[in-house]
């Protein structure tokens, strides 16, 4: 028992010195963050091909109204979020980071593969097996980034914003390509018509195979990051592990009835949400008041990201179905782009660009003293999201008689949108590892991921609810009924952010000594 004992201690400071190696890194990002960031930038490239096609062929391959074809994307989209939630937890509780990222990967993988078999007979078939996947893989990559930073490293922003800026690359060439494949705007010279949609989710699933293929190729170089908790490995829970595996197999068939019946989705999220503030609650209890203190402003962040997102995610409902309808396909008026295709990648190239500019503007107004906090940028976030659907409105400005807007003021308006989007979302994931104590940071960032979940729900209801009542409707009759929904939503960001800056010292008393 004595040499038990002692081979414990040595690999537990063994582990200790390769996770102190591993944060002590010189310069400016460390060298695992680029392992994790180019894992990330495939399986996102998968995600966004997914989520830029759904809409648009729910109602052009499915045959859905539009209405309907709204409500099942909110469906969907937050399904795959709430399970991030889940994931988070079973990662935290029994998998750790590297083995859910990996089975999630995996379930991903099966369900693009399924799509591209036959897209129109298994859709929900495959989609369930993506939402499962995506709940294993998107929060626990994240968690792993955060664990490469010591507590108070002031190089995490700048981590994150580099690890933000992998999602969008993937984004943005997944946002575009795969919905352009679909509909014959590329590659349609050389895809049969009739194979364009296997195709498009075919790409989807090659790209997740990188995806996984880059993960296990390099995690080891990740030391302790990520392993199982120790209760798990040493306990003899294993068969822990294997309850996981086949819980997540038996909840298929429910998934895809869920999706498939949106009034399940509804009462899937009345459940969630509570059971989630509830189970957190019960965690605070083991917890300092000071740290307790720190989850409530997380939580605070939490609930407005819900409104944040139930805004931004109209990108992949009802301007989806905008951009199908209502655009002309010339950008600046000599470059033939996919009206869809920019729908998807606008917002993504934006902020590929942007994100360091805006970044070394933060850090000049930091040398002036000037900076805003984290609580007046989440403000400013929803501020820039508002003004952004104020011009989604003003597009039926430049409308011409049959209906048909400019794709320039549609592009100008994911630029607004981006900024927003910049001064909240990476701020968000950071924002949740740095209040968070280290034995929840799976947990909170499923949650942060959960907020999404919500937002998408509410997207869903959203993007119904501005669809033209009229039957057979004409484009005017769309492009009137849509941008009037988008002035609404405007208002509501606008009133939002003012609020949240108003509240801003309140939350930053809260956060404390936190950044």
């Amino acid at each position: 028992m004595p040499y038990i004992a002692d081979v414990k201690h040595n690999s537990m400071q063994t582990a200790n010195l390769q996770l102190e190696q591993i944060q002590n890194f010189k310069g400016k990002y460390p060298r695992q963050l680029w392992y994790l960031f180019f894992s990330e930038m495939w399986e996102r490239f998968s995600f966004y091909g997914m989520r830029g096609m759904l809409t648009f062929f729910m109602v052009n391959q499915l045959m859905m109204k539009e209405n309907v074809a709204n409500l099942q994307y909110g469906a969907t989209q937050a399904f795959v979020y709430a399970f991030t939630f889940i994931g988070g937890l079973f990662a935290d509780k029994i998998l750790g980071f590297r083995k859910s990222l990996f089975w999630g990967g995996l379930l991903m993988i099966i369900g693009s593969i399924i799509l591209a078999i036959d897209p129109v007979k298994f859709f929900f078939l495959g989609i369930s097996f993506n939402i499962i996947g995506t709940g294993f893989f998107k929060p626990n990559i994240s968690t792993m980034v955060g664990s490469l930073y010591k507590t108070g490293d002031v190089r995490r922003d700048a981590g994150f914003s580099l690890f933000y800026s992998g999602i969008n690359i993937g984004a943005l060439f997944g946002g575009y390509a795969c919905i352009a494949i679909g509909k014959g705007n590329l590659l349609g010279g050389i895809v049969a018509e009739g194979l364009r949609w296997n195709v498009a989710f075919g790409l989807a699933a090659i790209v997740m195979t990188i995806s996984l293929l880059t993960f296990i190729n390099t995690k080891k170089s990740l030391g302790p990051i990520g392993l199982p908790p120790a209760t798990v490995t040493e306990g003899g829970k294993k068969w822990y592990e294997y309850s996981v595996y086949i819980g997540a197999l038996v909840a298929i068939p429910f998934i895809m009835a869920m999706v498939a019946n949106t009034e399940y989705t509804d009462w899937f999220m009345y459940i969630i949400g509570p059971f989630s503030l509830i189970y957190l609650a019960y965690e605070m209890t083991k917890y300092s008041a000071a740290e307790v203190k720190k989850l409530v402003a997380a939580l605070l962040f939490i609930l407005f990201s819900v409104v944040f997102w139930a805004i931004f995610e109209q990108a992949g409902g009802s301007l989806s179905l905008f951009a199908a309808n209502n655009l002309n396909n010339k950008l600046l008026g000599v470059i033939e782009l996919d009206p869809n295709g920019v729908n998807n990648a606008a917002n993504s190239l934006f902020v590929i660009i942007f994100a360091p500019i805006i970044g070394i503007i933060w850090i000049a107004m930091a040398k002036k003293k000037i900076e805003p906090n984290t609580v007046v940028k989440f403000g400013l976030g929803f501020l820039f999201l508002g003004f952004a659907f104020y011009t989604f409105y003003a597009t039926r400005l430049f409308a011409d008689m049959q209906g048909v807007v400019s794709l320039d003021i549609f592009t100008l308006a994911y630029f607004i949108v981006t900024l927003g989007e910049l001064c909240l979302s990476p701020i968000g994931l950071s924002i949740m590892t740095k209040l968070s104590p280290a034995r929840l940071q799976g947990l909170m960032m499923g949650m942060w991921f959960l907020a999404s979940a919500y937002g998408q729900y509410v997207a869903g209801l959203f993007g119904a609810s501005i669809v033209s009542n009229i039957e057979n409707a004409s484009k005017m009759d769309k492009l009137i009924s849509y941008t009037e929904g988008y002035k609404q939503f405007a208002l509501y960001a606008v009133i939002s952010g003012i609020v949240l800056i108003v509240i801003s010292p309140l939350i930053r008393k809260l956060m404390q000594e936190v950044k």
